[in-house]
């Protein structure tokens, strides 16, 4: 029976009500916030992204911006009213005290902003003597030398006191010292004049190598002994001669050890000794440095006093330094050349600390250069004339000039902070001092300030990519199966255990894993080596043959075991793999490599192993990357529509040919993406690589050996780095590649995603 009062209309909600209205402007609201709550979100995060790019960029660009000189001041040539010729300038490290040593023997300190002279030593002072020969000494023992027309050489060291006797202005004090004492000391008993000269005084040893009039080449050694218990003072001489067979000498080098010697010739040939026994100087090795119809013009060491800079008439300057050949005997070697100059060179001036130094040439070029990265820093054309004195300052932040005239002095600004980065010293192979072949190195520091920088990033890189190359071949195939076993064939109950099992395993801090693979599993796998080996073997075939004896068993057992929980049965069964695997592994390496397999690897195969090294880093990475790849797989696996799947199987496919051939293709860009993002974190990964390798920056292919990955070297050296150094912005400069890098992986992986998901999409 029909109810009259019930309409056709009554059951309709009323959309005029006030509380209806109140409804849908809450809800376009939350719609309203919501939508602009994401957008600003994502905005964010693009914004946060560029900021981080940027500040890199800001921190590494100053590396490339061009060295500069600017001009300061120029004015008449301090103690030059005796019309004396410059055989020497210096600067002091503050820049703002000079030093001019002349031909008559008087040393001349002045303001390096006006030229004004402060003090005045006249060396000669007392001596009826000539100077006929001069030598500089290494730029940081700041000694210099006469030689005399007697046979005799005066040494001296300029010095200079800092104070402070007003609190806070900063008083310079410039002064002389003389090593080997006041009185000249006699190079040759004969008498004859110093034609050229060659010293080195390092506190109480002093050393010089003078060439008389009569070409005789003599090596003095003065060594001063000091009494601990009196005021003793005892000088030893030592003195013997070179025989030096060749033409016209024309230039000395003494290193600042005292160990080595130089001796250049006008046929462009330099002779090396070795003067470590100063009674029996040996020669080495002879080269010849130039071309038979080009000249030697400057011979300079390069700060360190390892390597020799041999500029010559064409305008060339080429770098030399000793190298052990295949007899363990030092030859002279060429290692690298600068052509940038067209003109004959005439100075070449080392930087006190750095492997760079500054060359002019007679067309009065000026160009600074630096070894290690082998480029051409600045050059440019300072004026007319040629500068035939130059002097750089201990910081190399200032250069005096002095031109062929020598009536006028000029006093110009560096600024050159980064001199030692180029795309060569970065990424490519660079000869080294005291190596014997170009190499990828990176050692950024040492104990001694004549260390030779080695910023390349190749085996940092080389590092990053080996870590996550075996941590990905141990992760991937586990975490993929395990995702596809997972979200296909187990039971819903038991994946409810499995799956938020694995995932709190992400949280575990990396820290955690580093340390236990650093000191507990690393010693592990080198106890038992064969046996890790043995897993790999002992697993799968355990899981094959448990396989095939469920398959054997008869069905009333099989059908006792509910449907997606056989892998359960396979947990004693891999359990009982690694136990054997384990207990035989002591047995096998007694029986096939000798107790040790760790040294009959090193020892038979050539094939070195350190105890923390790539394997061990793999397997502790890829358990922390597993989680990762793992839960993504899985969802994407797991989200697969119902139809797909079961349409496949009413159409006759077993389960695992729907798995590979349905569920595996629609479920790819996921995958995909899971893959991508586990490579992002193991190259990404720190404290694993940090406590688990020997953090030794090597290329090598080897298993066992370590490495040190950039997002590692980032962790150790930061906290220890000067700010805004070059150490200090190429550590920036690999955080920035790790950004690049991560960058265009996920743009790849994202290109990829978006092609498989339109390919299979229609599925």
């Amino acid at each position: 029976m029909s109810n009259p009062e019930i309409t056709g209309t009554s059951f309709l909600p009323d959309f005029k009500s006030a509380s209806a209205i109140r409804y849908r402007r809450w809800r376009h609201i939350q719609d309203f916030l919501t939508r602009h709550l994401m957008a600003v979100g994502g905005i964010g995060v693009i914004v946060a992204i560029l900021l981080i790019a940027f500040y890199l960029l800001y921190v590494v660009l100053p590396m490339f911006i061009p060295a500069s000189m600017e001009h300061v001041a120029t004015y008449v040539t301090p103690g030059s009213k005796n019309n004396s010729n410059t055989l020497f300038y210096a600067m002091e490290e503050q820049n703002e005290v000079g030093l001019r040593v002349a031909d008559t023997g008087q040393a001349t300190f002045f303001s390096t902003a006006d030229g004004a002279e402060m003090q005045t030593f006249n060396l000669l002072d007392g001596l009826d003597s000539r100077i006929t020969s001069f030598a500089a000494g290494d730029s940081q023992q700041t000694a210099f030398a006469f030689g005399l027309d007697n046979g005799q050489t005066i040494v001296a060291r300029h010095v200079y006191k800092v104070t402070y006797p007003e609190g806070t202005t900063r008083l310079i004090t410039p002064g002389l010292e003389f090593p080997a004492g006041e009185k000249p000391i006699l190079l040759d008993t004969q008498g004859k004049a110093i034609t050229k000269i060659a010293v080195q005084s390092d506190g109480d040893k002093t050393t010089a190598l003078a060439l008389t009039e009569d070409n005789r080449l003599l090596l003095v050694n003065i060594t001063v002994e000091r009494s601990l218990l009196s005021d003793v003072v005892e000088i030893r001489r030592t003195e013997s001669t070179i025989n030096h067979e060749g033409n016209t000498i024309t230039h000395l080098l003494l290193d600042k050890e005292q160990r080595e010697v130089y001796v250049a010739s006008a046929d462009g040939t330099i002779a090396y000794y070795d003067i470590s026994s100063k009674k029996n100087p040996l020669l080495l090795h002879k080269v010849h440095a130039v071309p038979g119809d080009v000249s030697i013009t400057a011979l300079e060491f390069l700060s360190g006093g390892i390597s020799i800079l041999v500029g010559d008439s064409r305008g060339e300057i080429k770098q030399w330094f000793p190298v052990r050949d295949d007899l363990n005997n030092y030859t002279l070697e060429f290692v690298r050349g600068f052509d940038d100059q067209k003109a004959t060179i005439t100075n070449i001036t080392p930087e006190y600390y750095r492997k760079a130094f500054i060359a002019a040439d007679a067309d009065g070029y000026v160009g600074l250069y630096h070894t290690t990265a082998h480029k051409l820093v600045y050059k440019e054309k300072l004026g007319d004339r040629s500068w035939y004195e130059l002097a750089i300052s201990p910081r190399a932040s200032a250069v005096l000039m002095q031109n062929e005239s020598g009536t006028e002095v000029e006093f110009w600004k560096v600024d050159n902070p980064h001199p030692e980065v180029s795309w060569k010293s970065i990424w490519g192979k660079v000869w080294y001092e005291s190596r014997q072949q170009p190499e990828y190195i990176w050692q950024s520091s040492s104990a001694s300030s004549d260390f030779e920088p080695k910023f390349s990033l190749s085996p940092l890189a080389f590092g990053t990519l080996k870590a996550a190359f075996y941590a990905m071949l141990f992760s991937i195939p586990l975490a993929i199966f395990g995702a596809m076993y997972t979200a296909y064939f187990m039971a819903p109950r038991m994946r409810s255990y499995v799956k938020p099992t694995i995932e709190i395993m992400e949280a575990l801090p990396t820290v955690i894993l580093g340390f236990l693979a650093g000191l507990w599993f690393a010693p592990f796998v080198e106890k038992h080596l064969p046996g890790i080996f043995l897993m790999l073997l002992f697993l799968p075939i355990s899981t094959l043959v448990a396989a095939y004896l469920w398959q054997r068993l008869p069905s009333q057992i099989r059908d006792n075991i509910p449907e997606g929980w056989e892998a359960a049965l396979l947990l004693p069964v891999i359990a009982f793999a690694t136990w054997l695997a384990v207990v035989l592994s002591i047995p096998v390496e007694i029986w096939f490599f000798g107790g040790n397999m760790p040294l009959w690897l090193t020892n038979e195969m050539g094939i070195p192993y350190e105890q923390r090294n790539s394997l061990v880093v793999g397997l502790a990475m890829g358990f922390a990357v597993i989680p990762t790849i793992f839960s993504i797989s899985e969802d994407a696996l797991y989200s697969v529509p119902k139809h797909l799947t079961t349409g496949s199987l009413a159409l006759g496919a077993t389960r695992w040919q729907t798995m590979v051939r349905v569920v595996l293709l629609t479920a790819s860009p996921g995958i995909f993406s899971a893959v991508m993002i586990g490579l992002g974190r193991a190259v990404g990964e720190t404290m694993i690589v940090v406590m688990a390798t020997g953090n030794t920056a090597i290329m090598d292919l080897n298993m066992f050996q370590g490495f040190r990955a950039l997002s590692a070297n980032i962790a150790v050296e930061m906290p220890e780095t000067e700010v805004n150094s070059t150490h200090y912005r190429i550590l920036f400069l690999a955080a920035l590649v790790l950004f690049m890098a991560t960058f265009f992986v996920n743009t790849i992986a994202e290109i990829v995603r978006q092609r498989l998901r339109n390919k299979y999409s229609s599925i």
